[in-house]
């Protein structure tokens, strides 16, 4: 007896419905490295003219990974004050949804 052909079985796809984002919803707060890459991507594409965009953040990583714990500490406490924002404003936000449920 032949098997069932995988057309038939039911599975999630590349159809399956995906939730809407809330576009009101506080925006997630960036790493250390998003901080140093938005920082440093500019003096990356002045010295080297004509680098894609893939070298680019090939580049960017290679100098992340090349500073020091003493260098990295300024981008640390950008993305710890970051995510302080962030949790502060999702705080906010569910409360403000949980309010408009129950009301």
């Amino acid at each position: 007896m032949p098997k069932a052909s995988a057309k038939t079985s039911k599975s999630k796809g590349r159809g399956a419905e995906k939730k809407k984002k809330d576009p009101n919803a506080p925006k997630r707060g960036l790493s250390a490295y998003m901080f140093f890459a938005n920082e440093q991507r500019e003096n990356v594409r002045e010295e080297n003219p004509g680098i894609s965009f893939g070298q680019v953040g090939k580049v960017l990583g290679d100098r992340w990974k090349a500073l020091s714990e003493k260098q990295r500490e300024p981008y640390e406490k950008k993305a710890a004050t970051d995510k302080k924002r962030y949790e502060d404003e999702k705080a906010k936000y569910n409360a403000q949804e949980d309010d408009e449920d129950s009301g």
